[in-house]
């Protein structure tokens, strides 16, 4: 593979990665379910599953913020992780560290010299710098911006749904998930880095819940169902570890893909902490639309 070919490569893999991060660690589409009838409970130790959940929801969205830790895996293409504070409200926003740990992707970043990503995530893109050696490739610019209408123009309906679940997260749309799903349980209480927390558990059907919740058109929903069908997806099992408080301190999801299994975790802590950030200097920015357009023929690659 040529150094061009090899650096859109890493682009689009980025691109992917600092997406898949953003809506990992801090859950799907809303399912619209504004209640929280069960309000002023501790830990819903002695409510039903839906209704400890539905405490939940309100209480972790009203938090605004928190540090976030995750790691995600697909079968033998990736290992990730990624360490940092997000805000979510209006639009998600934040900074994390993500660095590929395992698979064909970490190959390919390493080819590119880049050792990790740092992304900053605003409510209209989020912008990512690979280090110094990659910046050389990029004439001493360090941040490529991903605007979030330019991936769903060129991902194509998968890109749309991208866009809506990174413009709409927060860590408590998996609870929603589950409430969406009507398949919910709760599984008991365990320890979570020095937590009691109540575990809860159930599966979601991935297409149902996009139809219900993501409010895009028809076509866009059919074509991204059919784009889920391909890879596989079907399903996600969804478990959630919620504190005394009623705030989320762990998730996990897993579902089933053509490239193998893909297994998230996100740990939560310190909700409310104050989250700043702002898109780098122009100066020192380029646009990844501008990188990945194919040669013209006849010229080098």
């Amino acid at each position: 593979m040529s150094t061009s070919s090899v650096r859109r490569t890493g682009i689009s893999l980025v691109a992917v990665a600092a997406a898949l991060v953003g809506v990992a660690a801090c859950g799907g589409s809303d399912s619209g379910d504004k209640s929280a009838s069960a309000q002023g409970h501790k830990g819903g130790s002695d409510f039903s599953p839906v209704a400890a959940l539905q405490a939940v929801q309100k209480k972790t969205d009203g938090a605004g913020s928190a540090k976030v830790e995750m790691t995600m895996s697909m079968g033998a293409v990736m290992g990730l992780e990624g360490k940092g504070s997000l805000a979510w409200g209006d639009g998600l926003t934040g900074v994390m560290r993500l660095k590929y740990t395992q698979g064909a992707q970490a190959q390919t970043m390493k080819q590119m010299g880049a050792d990790g990503i740092d992304a900053r995530y605003l409510r209209d893109a989020y912008y990512a710098d690979m280090g110094p050696q990659f910046a050389k490739s990029l004439g001493g610019k360090h941040w490529i911006r991903y605007g979030y209408d330019d991936m769903a123009k060129l991902m194509g309906p998968a890109g749309a749904v991208m866009k809506d679940q990174m413009q709409n997260s927060t860590p408590q749309q998996s609870v929603k998930a589950l409430l969406a799903s009507g398949d919910v349980k709760k599984v008991g209480t365990e320890d979570v880095r020095g937590v009691q927390a109540t575990h809860y558990s159930g599966t979601v059907d991935m297409a149902k819940l996009v139809d219900r919740s993501s409010g895009l058109d028809a076509k866009t929903l059919e074509g991204f169902k059919n784009q889920m069908t391909q890879s596989g997806i079907t399903t996600d099992t969804v478990d959630l570890w919620v504190d005394k408080n009623d705030l989320l301190v762990k998730k996990t999801e897993r579902a089933a893909t053509k490239n193998g299994e893909l297994n998230s975790t996100a740990y939560y802590a310190d909700y409310g902490v104050k989250v700043s950030t702002e898109a780098p200097p122009a100066s020192d920015t380029v646009d990844f639309t501008t990188m990945i357009k194919p040669k013209a023929s006849g010229q080098p690659s």
